[in-house]
């Protein structure tokens, strides 16, 4: 196949994943108040979104993936989330840990994809674990929070800090870990986001990522002829995968307010014409979602043209990228806070759809990647001549 034909399969894989996620949507709109009860995406949602090919979009090729572009992936969660926004955030940080494995060591593939390509992991990244370096690897014990999607998953990725080096990443088989059921949350509650807890497992080294090769893009699992798609800083895509699904989310609370306000209007929107209130609400909103989408494929296009190109994406870039993402939760948190505010009285009751937006939203602000202020300084000491501090970007 020729390059030109490459990227036209590549293309058309996308397209019709698209169309299969964008048909899926009513099912997960419905099923929402499943997820929300049962605190985690009902299992016929993980099966269709498999069927559909979302967990092999950005999984290598050589373990049956796909490896589309991080444009198109995004707008599939983007897309699930209008329906859903716990059944995006919780399957799409799922179908992203495909692109950090690829960066790993291939045996930790092999841990992983040999028996079957559709092995899902899940993840919590925060430095919780205590390490202790043995002969061939390491010792790890510890509690991790946030775990989404793990009842889905029987491998799961977690953080931790080896002394005397820093941050790395361990990979551990679920006969090493067991899931406390802890996710009580105000919103999100679908994304089934439990604790895991580690008792003293041997992880050997090959099943380890450092975070500096992730950062200086040294990765064990790529080399020259390892898809362009895997030479993208592995932190520009995951930070991306904590802050779409809110912008889905925003664009479904809009649509769910236009419909009230019509409603309102015994279905002469003409009525609303005079309401200057109103009309400028659902302008800001849908000129901060139109926004917040422009940056983020805008961003992703400058990344995949630099690794197309054989480029690095400069560390000043990816500064700037790493704070434009962060920033997505506070713009989908003021166009749903406009929104919330007018919508009525029957929003505030139990059930109604733009409040579980409106919790949604703002529990997503919680994620430490989700959180501007320490992204906002580094960036500008960056641009006012001082170097980078951040290692994930």
């Amino acid at each position: 196949m020729t390059a030109a034909e490459k990227l036209e399969h590549k293309q058309i894989i996308a397209s019709t994943m698209l169309d299969a996620i964008v048909a899926l949507k009513p099912k997960f709109r419905e099923r929402a108040a499943q997820a929300k009860s049962e605190r985690r995406v009902p299992a016929e949602s993980i099966r269709e979104l498999q069927e559909a090919g979302f967990f092999l979009a950005l999984q290598p090729q050589e373990w049956g993936g796909y490896e589309l572009d991080p444009q198109d992936f995004f707008r599939m969660q983007c897309t699930i989330a209008e329906g859903c926004m716990s059944t995006a955030w919780a399957s799409g940080i799922v179908a992203v840990h495909a692109f950090q494995l690829a960066l790993m060591d291939k045996r930790a593939q092999q841990d992983v994809w040999g028996d079957d390509i559709h092995t899902r992991v899940s993840s919590s990244y925060a430095p919780l674990g205590k390490v202790t370096p043995t002969d061939g690897g390491f010792r790890l014990s510890g509690r991790w929070g946030w775990s989404s999607g793990c009842d889905h998953c029987t491998w799961v990725l977690l953080g931790a800090i080896v002394p005397g080096e820093g941050f790395r990443t361990f990979l551990i088989p679920k006969a090493d870990y067991t899931i406390e059921d802890t996710w009580h949350s105000m919103g999100l509650q679908g994304t089934g986001s439990n604790d895991i807890v580690v008792d003293d497992v041997f992880v050997p080294d090959y099943r380890t990522h450092k975070q500096m090769d992730g950062f200086t893009g040294n990765n064990p699992g790529i080399d020259e002829s390892s898809s362009p798609l895997y030479h993208l800083p592995w932190a520009q895509t995951f930070i991306r995968v904590v802050s779409t699904p809110a912008i889905g989310a925003a664009k479904e609370g809009l649509r769910l307010y236009r419909e009230t306000v019509v409603g309102k209007a015994s279905g002469d929107p003409t009525k609303l014409s005079g309401d200057t209130s109103t009309t400028e609400r659902v302008a800001a909103a849908a000129n901060t979602i139109d926004e917040m989408e422009a940056l983020l494929y805008r961003n992703f296009d400058e990344m995949m043209d630099a690794v197309n190109a054989g480029e690095p994406v400069p560390v000043a870039d990816r500064v700037k990228y790493r704070y434009q993402a962060s920033l997505v939760i506070e713009k989908s948190m003021s166009v749903i806070d406009s929104l919330f505010s007018s919508a009525g009285g029957a929003s505030v009751f139990t059930g109604a759809e733009i409040q579980q937006r409106f919790l949604d939203i703002h529990t997503a602000r919680a994620h430490v990647a989700n959180n501007p202020t320490s992204f906002a300084r580094n960036l500008g000491n960056v641009q006012l001549g001082v170097d980078n501090q951040d290692m994930f970007v």
